[in-house]
Order: structure tokens, then C-alpha cells, then sequence
């Protein structure tokens, strides 16, 4: 089925199917904090990664960074200004906080894309975006046969930041300030497993100082398989 410029996707039953499941266990994890929004499902939980790991980290992520880039037919580099850092997932330590995320959220550790840090100086940004595919661009026939559509995306805050470097939703009302050790978590698909477009979300400029985190995407099968 062709998909439209207007249209990132599809109902799917299997995404639906995940959304629920992982909703679920997030309800009744008593560390999981709903965030209140009509449109977009995510939560948070305070001081899901202790201090050691996240200066950890932020060490690893100083050490291995380079220039962030973009998976689109239309963005410019200017939309993505951070510093980025892919982490070795069979690593001590990374395999265990890969582990972790995994858990608390349910989905297999194999679905999880490669876990990235990023780095964000001041003035440094990342222009409103999706975390999932559009599928009617040009690099989905790759995506679609290497795990499919992400799902679920997991974001670790690892240090406080002096001002700026929010992560805004502003179709889902919601604004989420960096805390160190605070795990934001979102479904990037609606109800009936077709993308979510009020999950836009953008990583507002930081002001002053310099703000660490790391990313874990979730796909809707086993990443880097094929799916079709």
C-alpha cells in the first residue's frame, strides 16, 4: 500500500499489541510516573540511574562523541546541532544498563537499537522531529526489513543542566526538564499501532551549561533482522 507525503504509516496490530503490553507494565511499576497528556502516552521515573552510572557515562560519551546526523529525506543538519555517541552494546557495563531499560519496559533486549549518548553544549539543539519512520521515505524499505517501525523510545538524563535543554512535545502539552538520573519514556505509535504525530517532540536549546543523555530506540521486532 502506497504511503501518501501526509501519511507516516499504518494501523498494525503487532505495534498495537506492544503498545498495550508496555503501557501496562508501566502502570504498575510504582517508580513509573504517568505524564498527563491526551495525545501522547510517556512517563517518567525519578533517579532511575544512579549517580555512578550516569557520571560514567557522560565520561564514555565525552570520550567516543562526534557530530549528530539525521535518517531523513527532508532535514537539514542544522535541525540536529548535539554531539553524538554510539555505545558498544556487549561493553561491561552497557550491556547491564541495556538490560535494565529493557526490563523495566518489557520489550527484548534484541529489538533495542544500539543504545546513543548525546551531548548538547549551549545553544546546541534538536529541532521538533519523530522519533519513528515515515514510511513513505526513501530509507523505510531499509528500515522495514531491519526490525521495522520503532515503537517505544527510552531517554536517560545524566546530569542537571544550568538552564535550557528541555525535551517539548508541544502537541502533547508536555515539557519535561533535564533531572540527573530521570528516565523519560514514550510510545511513539497511537492505540491502533499506526505512528503517533502528536509524539513530535524537539530537545530545546540549552542556555547554559552542558547537557549529557542517553537514547535507546525499540523496534517492533528484533533489530537488525529481517521482518519481510
Amino acid at each position: 500500500m502506497p504511503i501518501t507525503t501526509n501519511v507516516p504509516g499504518y494501523p498494525s496490530a503487532t505495534r498495537a499489541a506492544i503498545g498495550r503490553a508496555v503501557a501496562a507494565r508501566l502502570d504498575a511499576d510504582p517508580r513509573m510516573q504517568r505524564l498527563p497528556s491526551d495525545s501522547v502516552q510517556a512517563w517518567r521515573c525519578p533517579g532511575f540511574l544512579d549517580e555512578a552510572n550516569c557520571d560514567w557515562l557522560v565520561g564514555l560519551i565525552e570520550s567516543n562523541r562526534r557530530p549528530s546526523t539525521l535518517l531523513s529525506d527532508e532535514g537539514s543538519n542544522a535541525n540536529r546541532t548535539s554531539d553524538s555517541c554510539d555505545m558498544d552494546r556487549n561493553a561491561d557495563g552497557i550491556r547491564e544498563i541495556d538490560r535494565y531499560i529493557s526490563g523495566t519496559l518489557g520489550i527484548p533486549p534484541e529489538n533495542g537499537e544500539t543504545m546513543q549518548g548525546q551531548r548538547y553544549a549551549p545553544g546546541q539543539h534538536f529541532r521538533a522531529h519523530h522519533d519513528y519512520f515515515h514510511e513513505g521515505e526513501s530509507y523505510w524499505p531499509r528500515m522495514r526489513v531491519t526490525g521495522g517501525q520503532r515503537t517505544w523510545t527510552a531517554m536517560i538524563y545524566l546530569n542537571e543542566v544550568e538552564e535550557g535543554g528541555a525535551t517539548w512535545f508541544p502537541q502533547g502539552g508536555l515539557r519535561v526538564m533535564p533531572r540527573k538520573g530521570l528516565l523519560l519514556v514514550w510510545n511513539n505509535m497511537a492505540p491502533d499501532g499506526s505512528p503517533n504525530t502528536m509524539t513530535m517532540h524537539e530537545g530545546m536549546s540549552v542556555v547554559e551549561g552542558t547537557k549529557y543523555i542517553i537514547t535507546k530506540w525499540f523496534r517492533e521486532s528484533a533489530w537488525g533482522t529481517r521482518t519481510a
